[in-house]
């Protein structure tokens, strides 16, 4: 059973969250963030609509891998090193780079 099907079959949000053993305020978000213009609700479009959503709300990662010092980062992590560890030596390394261990944490 999905909530398309169920919605199709004019079942009520609360008899939806029921069969699902979910909240009704899930499903009523569920339905309102996702139901189209002519009041139907498809879950591809809406699973589609759930990736862009989380995508942007990701910050941005502080260490790209592209950068020079990934590598040195993965080799410290390899050694079982902390992230407040790996951020002090690569601030003592190159103190403009800004690093900070929540950047640490997106690996």
């Amino acid at each position: 059973m999905t909530i398309a099907s169920l919605r199709q079959g004019r079942s009520t949000v609360r008899a939806i969250a029921r069969a699902l053993g979910r909240s009704s305020g899930t499903i009523s978000r569920e339905l309102a963030r996702n139901v189209g213009s002519d009041g139907s609700y498809a879950s591809l479009p809406a699973q589609a609509l759930s990736r862009s959503r989380r995508i942007q709300a990701r910050p941005a990662a502080k260490l790209h891998p592209d950068h020079v010092l990934w590598g040195t980062v993965l080799t410290m992590l390899d050694w079982k090193w902390s992230p407040q560890q790996i951020a002090g030596v690569l601030k003592r390394i190159n103190s403009l780079l800004g690093l900070v261990n929540q950047g640490l944490r997106v690996l």
